[in-house]
């Protein structure tokens, strides 16, 4: 029984190690994300800045009888990107005040593990997050260059029903079925 006792406070001390830098690291990726919506704000409220003085109607939806990636398009979709990384960063905000009011401490090593278990799953998917934000980040810079919306790797344009339902997308269908299948030959080698 004493192996499994030292076993167990091991890996207490390592799982509180390992909070403490993801809480670290979640802090910064707040304070970044705060910086740069505050840029990204200021920027469209001036006349030259972010917002391209194209007006939207609120129930505008991108039609495929426009020409590709317009003015209003890509405010559209530059709208769509800010909001959806606006929800990620309030997301992260509240797993990291959770985390943070969430110190019980356990009598039980089986209830602490359990506990810092559910911790680690849900840290793991802010990462995801937080790569996703970067996606939305490389996406907004496109917008800004007027790339977007345009396949890396055959410069087609990327249907609009597909850049609405996945925003970040850098690939036509086609050539991410091409890549998909590329990647499955790859890995069952």
């Amino acid at each position: 029984m004493p192996n499994f006792v030292s076993a167990g406070k091991i890996y207490l001390r390592f799982a509180a190690r390992w909070f403490k830098n993801a809480h670290i690291f979640f802090t910064n990726h707040i304070e970044q994300s705060h910086t740069y919506l505050d840029k990204a704000t200021q920027k469209s409220q001036t006349k030259e800045g972010g917002r391209m003085g194209t007006r939207l109607s609120k129930n505008y939806k991108p039609s495929e009888k426009e020409s590709f990636m317009n003015a209003r398009q890509r405010e559209y979709f530059r709208r769509k990107l800010l909001k959806w990384r606006a929800e990620i960063v309030r997301e992260t905000q509240e797993t990291v005040r959770q985390l943070q009011e969430d110190n019980i401490r356990h009598a039980d090593i089986a209830d602490r593990a359990s506990s810092e278990s559910e911790k680690a799953l849900e840290l793991r998917s802010r990462d995801r997050l937080r790569k996703l934000v970067s996606k939305i980040d490389a996406a907004l810079g496109r917008i800004k260059g007027k790339t977007y919306g345009y396949c890396e790797e055959t410069g087609e344009p990327i249907d609009l029903k597909r850049l609405d339902a996945r925003p970040v997308a850098t690939l036509s269908l086609e050539a991410q079925e091409r890549h998909e299948k590329r990647e499955k030959i790859y890995r069952d080698s």
